[in-house]
């Protein structure tokens, strides 16, 4: 557990100094949170940080905790029960766009423990600017994965982030949202409803303290903790310069699995994805069972009804050798047309002895009848659609 004075320290690095910062990052590993937190608050030199001396740290850090109760929000810090230690990778997995390194601390507001609900658990990201192709495949992913009870993560922004969030709720499951703002602010404004919904049932989670804004590099920093906290992104619709392709680097940084799904070769809102799969930064797939496989141990997450490669799903006669495949395929297309089996043996170019008992294992197997005029193929009755 970490300490009251360490708490009170990480707290007001959350308040005092921008998420994500490496140099911070670096200094808090070295020297630990107390001793972080003087240097900065003093004004000693510590890279992208200007110091604060408008009251002291410990007030500063008394004030956030307090707001932060008093708005619901709890401080999870490193080394509590609730710390999800999948973010320590973040301490090796590099910088992306000026932002990196494991959070000071997560703001969190809902009642499950995040370590619970992000075991396991899959992020679902994508264009805010979403075609309802896009909007029905993310909803239709989040709730598969919700039914495995995988909790499904997100950034809870429009399109296909709120459209996963939606889909996993639908089915009754978990979703975590991973704010760029204060785990109590409203953002964007249209989504009260869903984050009162995703707080009351799932988690809302932040680095940023209680009432912070969002901005740009906030976002930027918001997508390593997005992936850090999952095994696994998918990207459903993402352009060129989508910020979703920026969670997927940070997935490949962190060794997380990195999943596409394709959308119309003429949709603009696809091209980033499309590229990533091209790229191999990204493995197709279509629907959550696929995203199951792709995370599980090998072979313990096999697909049901995956089609036969090359040739569509299964037939009875794919089981077939060579040579029954041969007497069969010599045989009319139509059911009412028989060929005597000496005739069968020219047309598949064996000998009658050779065709005669290949046809006595096809009639076994009910592919072919003997009657009036000679062998023919069986009528088989057309497959049940499926329900």
């Amino acid at each position: 557990m970490s300490t009251d004075a360490d708490r009170l320290a990480r707290a007001w690095l959350t308040a005092c100094v921008e998420p994500g910062l490496p140099s911070v990052c670096s200094l808090l590993a070295k020297v630990g949170p107390r001793e972080a937190m003087r240097a900065i608050a003093d004004g000693r030199q510590v890279p992208g940080v200007l110091g604060s001396s408008d009251q002291t740290p410990q007030s500063t850090a008394r004030a956030v905790l307090a707001r932060a109760e008093a708005v619901g929000l709890r401080l999870v810090c490193p080394g509590d029960r609730e710390w999800p230690t999948a973010l320590d990778g973040l301490c090796h997995a590099g910088v992306l766009h000026g932002r990196g390194g494991t959070p000071y601390g997560l703001w969190v507001r809902g009642e499950h423990a995040l370590t619970d609900l992000v075991r396991p658990a899959v992020a679902i990201v994508g264009a805010r600017s979403s075609t309802a192709y896009g909007d029905d495949v993310a909803a239709d992913i989040a709730a598969g994965l919700t039914d495995a009870a995988i909790t499904v993560t997100s950034g809870a922004a429009y399109g296909i982030d709120a459209a996963a969030h939606r889909g996993a709720l639908a089915v009754g499951g978990n979703t975590v949202a991973v704010l760029a703002c204060g785990a109590d602010v409203v953002y964007p404004r249209g989504h009260d409803g869903l984050l009162q919904r995703i707080a009351h049932e799932g988690l809302v989670v932040s680095e940023a303290p209680p009432g912070a804004h969002p901005t740009k590099v906030r976002f930027l920093a918001r997508n390593r903790l997005i992936a850090a906290l999952t095994q696994a992104v998918v990207v459903v619709e993402a352009s060129w310069r989508s910020g979703s392709l920026n969670t997927l680097k940070w997935a490949g940084q962190l060794g997380r699995v990195g999943l596409g799904v394709p959308g119309p070769v003429t949709s603009g809102s696809s091209t980033g994805v499309h590229l990533a799969i091209r790229e191999q930064r990204a493995d197709l797939v279509t629907c959550a069972a696929e995203v199951r496989e792709a995370i599980s141990v090998i072979g313990s997450e096999p697909i049901e009804g995956s089609p036969t490669w090359g040739l569509g799903e299964s037939r009875t006669t794919d089981a077939l050798d060579p040579v029954c495949l041969a007497v069969l395929e010599s045989l009319p297309a139509s059911a009412t047309a028989a060929v005597p089996a000496d005739r069968l043996a020219e047309r598949c170019g064996l000998d009658p002895t050779t065709v005669r008992q290949v046809l006595t294992r096809l009639t076994e197997r009910g592919l072919v009848s003997c009657g009036e005029g000679g062998w023919r193929m069986r009528q088989r009755r057309a497959p049940l659609p499926a329900e």
